[in-house]
């Protein structure tokens, strides 16, 4: 499956933004999906995950409460809303893949993750 991500920007401190990822070339109901996101000088962090059919999530403890990952397989796309953004929250975002014959529906470890999508910067200005 080949992934896209779009939506990144530059935003102020308290704002919102919505970040997508299109995926492409396969079954996309087949998919457990992540966004990870890379900040400068910092390791690949998972953000939030999504189960191939929507029913389950996971949250990095810093974004629950402000940001919400959902999927739309019909037209094979999944997002993650981002609000009450803070500095700390500036890195590349990346949206990822993972077969649903997976043990689990997500991982920390972004190496379990087959498919990646190249990444759009996000921005926080204070």
């Amino acid at each position: 499956v080949q992934l896209q991500a779009s939506g990144g920007g530059l935003v102020p401190a308290g704002g919102s933004l919505r970040v997508s990822c299109a995926a492409s070339g396969d079954t996309f109901g087949r998919y457990n999906m992540a966004w990870f996101r890379q900040a400068p000088g910092h390791e690949r962090e998972l953000v939030a995950a999504i189960s191939y059919a929507g029913g389950r999530t996971f949250y990095l403890d810093s974004v629950k409460g402000r940001f919400t990952i959902s999927r739309d397989n019909g037209k094979n796309l999944v997002y993650l809303q981002m609000s009450r953004l803070t500095p700390e929250d500036t890195a590349v975002y990346y949206c990822a893949a993972k077969g649903w014959t997976s043990d689990t529906y997500y991982s920390t470890e972004a190496s379990a993750y087959n498919y990646w999508g190249q990444g759009t910067q996000v921005t926080v200005s204070s």
